[in-house]
């Protein structure tokens, strides 16, 4: 699973270079956002503009992420491709995060 993070915009954004989240990432998705996540700001926003598809094991790894990370940390989802978007408006969890357009740049321009 392919995540980088950086910092930005007063924020910790993970950034999801791979094209799926879905059951045969899951748990490696969970377990590298645990990581990345820790020790994290109050706002950690996942960049998801590469994902073109989540399936229900994906969507339920993100919202595993969400309640693993500190008290007082919110998890925010960026840069939604349409089909991904999709998944999250049927679901209703576009109610439950909050949804940017675009996530934030590199702080350090890269």
């Amino acid at each position: 699973m392919n995540l980088v993070a950086d910092e930005a915009g007063g924020a910790r954004v993970v950034r999801v270079g791979d094209e799926r989240i879905d059951a045969s990432v899951a748990i490696q998705f969970k377990d590298r956002m645990r990581e990345l996540g820790s020790g994290a700001g109050p706002r950690l926003i996942l960049d998801m503009g590469r994902v073109g598809f989540v399936d229900s094991s994906g969507l339920g790894a993100i919202v595993a992420v969400m309640k693993f990370l500190a008290p007082g940390c919110r998890l925010e989802l960026a840069a939604l491709t349409p089909t991904v978007a999709k998944v999250f408006r049927m679901t209703r969890m576009d109610t439950v995060f909050a949804i940017h357009a675009e996530a934030p740049a590199p702080a350090h321009g890269a």
